[in-house]
């Protein structure tokens, strides 16, 4: 049994994903993937990959992922698996990257600076 293991990101999320061949099931930080993501919308995204490549039901996954919000991590777990799954077998590459899923995400949020109220918002200006 040979373990595959990847690393997606997406904002501050970090997802560490460990791809054995198995069953179909997701596991994320120890709990099951219905359990940590209750949305319907972030278990869709994170099956993504596994869906478009038909891997649904031969692969287990495990994910520790930290950082971020629930949607951050969702996409975050999905590089991972996609990563995850071109590393095995090549040949699912073109369609993952058709569907956009290979590509990482870069934007992050962008920092506070001093003397403004947020990132670019200034102080309202006051002529008298």
């Amino acid at each position: 049994m040979e373990v595959t293991n990847t690393i997606g990101r997406r904002k501050t999320s970090i997802a560490r994903v460990y791809v054995v061949p198995g069953s179909g099931t997701v596991t994320v930080n120890q709990r099951d993937l219905k359990v940590y993501f209750p949305s319907e919308i972030h278990q869709t995204i994170v099956k993504q990959a596994l869906t478009i490549s038909k891997l649904e039901a031969n692969y287990d996954v495990t994910v520790n992922v930290e950082g971020g919000g629930s949607k951050g991590q969702a996409e975050a777990i999905r590089l991972g698996i996609a990563r995850a799954i071109v590393s095995i077998n090549a040949e699912n590459k073109p369609a993952l990257r058709k569907e956009g899923i290979m590509t990482r995400d870069s934007r992050m949020v962008e920092r506070k600076k001093p003397g403004r109220r947020k990132a670019r918002r200034r102080f309202q200006f006051s002529k008298r």
